[in-house]
């Protein structure tokens, strides 16, 4: 699975708005031992519901909820500047005027000089020109089999496409995560979901 050499901007395209498995796909590669900056658009929360602190395995989340898709591409920028963080997360709805090549290009700058990741969650959007380094599609897939009672759902899956990425090829991966106890805990492949070149990397593990 390809890996970006450090920090970078990352999109997640939410294969529908109200399919959840991004949070799947992103919460194991996010680093627990920091604190976290989560922004949510208003339009997001509207149609995708609010963020459930405590619902998830991080102790530290810095919620903010911003008016619209300006003063959400904002309050990511600046919190890019902290170093201290462990990432930024913002959640935009649609195709807002303000979400342009530039708006992305600031991110993906700013991230790389603070070495911050920032991971930009697209929910009913299209896939516009962007300054992402890394493209992903992300949708839910069947859960694996439940290895004690068969009629019981096992381990989450996702469909995860990286679609389009600066210096590395594009691919297609079913992925599971097992928690490990680790600050950032890898995804697991499970099996190889349509591009046949990638069909031997089955059962190994890699960070988006």
């Amino acid at each position: 699975m390809p890996t970006p050499p450090s920090p970078t901007l990352s999109e997640l395209f939410a294969a529908h708005p109200r399919d959840g498995a991004w949070i799947g796909f992103l919460a194991p590669q996010l680093d627990a031992g920091k604190p976290l900056l989560w922004v949510q658009e208003r339009m997001a929360i509207l149609e995708s519901g609010r963020i459930y602190p405590p619902g998830l395995p991080f102790p530290d989340i810095l919620h903010v909820t911003a008016r619209d898709a300006r003063s959400a591409l904002w309050a990511m920028e600046e919190g890019l500047r902290c170093a201290a963080l462990g990432a930024v997360i913002g959640e935009l709805w649609g195709d807002p005027r303000a979400l342009d090549f530039t708006a992305t290009r600031r991110l993906a700058v700013a991230a790389e000089r603070s070495g911050v990741a920032c991971w930009l969650v697209r929910l009913g959007g299209s896939a516009n020109l962007s300054g992402a380094r890394r493209r992903w599609r992300v949708a839910s897939a069947p859960s694996l089999p439940h290895p004690f009672d068969p009629r019981a759902p096992g381990a989450p899956v996702w469909d995860a496409e990286l679609f389009r990425a600066r210096g590395a090829a594009p691919g297609r991966w079913s992925v599971t995560h097992e928690p490990r106890g680790g600050a950032a805990d890898p995804v697991d492949l499970v099996a190889a979901a349509g591009d046949r070149a990638v069909g031997a990397d089955a059962g190994r593990r890699f960070s988006a």
